[in-house]
């Protein structure tokens, strides 16, 4: 029963909407270099790509914010497992003596088996919506530290312009890795 999933999931509709802005950007570039001056196309533009989804995953903030969130609902979870565990060996009881039970006591039994269901669900549910919750916000916070991260590489390496979603991109400037170890980096300044 591992409702804790540490994966930070894509909206369902992710990937139209990548190409939405694939093309988008596409387009941008293609605009800006069709104005740009002949001079300026005589000089190497510094292009750089980074696949932000791989950096927020790998990045050693991302793994210390993923046990940070392990750690604080583990506590939750083990209770939930001891409940669904109590529960099914309650039902399991009940199923064992209902033979000998009066129809009240089954009776009684079952309504009182269901409450503690409901509750259970209810639980469930609470620590669901919890746990979504703070990695939504983790989520943010490792945003702004992966933006703030390839602003300095920007800045720092004076790149021209950087992508964050390309339909296809070389090695050559795929630079995804300098942004791991950026945030590496910056990961004892945001703790």
């Amino acid at each position: 029963m591992n409702r804790l999933n540490l994966t930070f999931p894509a909206p369902a509709c992710a990937v139209a909407r990548r190409a939405a802005v694939v093309f988008a950007t596409g387009m941008v570039a293609a605009c800006v270099l069709s104005l740009a001056p002949a001079s300026a196309l005589a000089q190497q533009l510094k292009i750089g790509y980074v696949d932000v989804e791989r950096a927020m995953v790998l990045s050693l903030p991302a793994r210390a914010m993923r046990d940070k969130l392990a750690d604080e609902f583990r506590p939750r979870e083990m209770q939930l497992k001891e409940l669904e565990a109590h529960q099914k060996a309650v039902a399991e009881q009940l199923d064992k003596d209902g033979p000998t039970l009066s129809d009240h006591d089954i009776v009684r039994r079952r309504r009182e088996l269901l409450d503690q269901e409901r509750d259970l669900r209810r639980k469930l549910r609470e620590f669901n919506e919890d746990v979504a919750q703070r990695r939504n916000e983790q989520k943010a916070e490792l945003w702004e530290l992966t933006h703030r991260a390839i602003r300095q590489i920007f800045n720092q390496e004076k790149y021209d312009l950087i992508l964050q979603d390309a339909l296809m991109a070389a090695p050559t400037v795929d630079i995804t890795n300098e942004v791991i170890k950026a945030l590496a980096t910056a990961a004892p300044a945001a703790q």
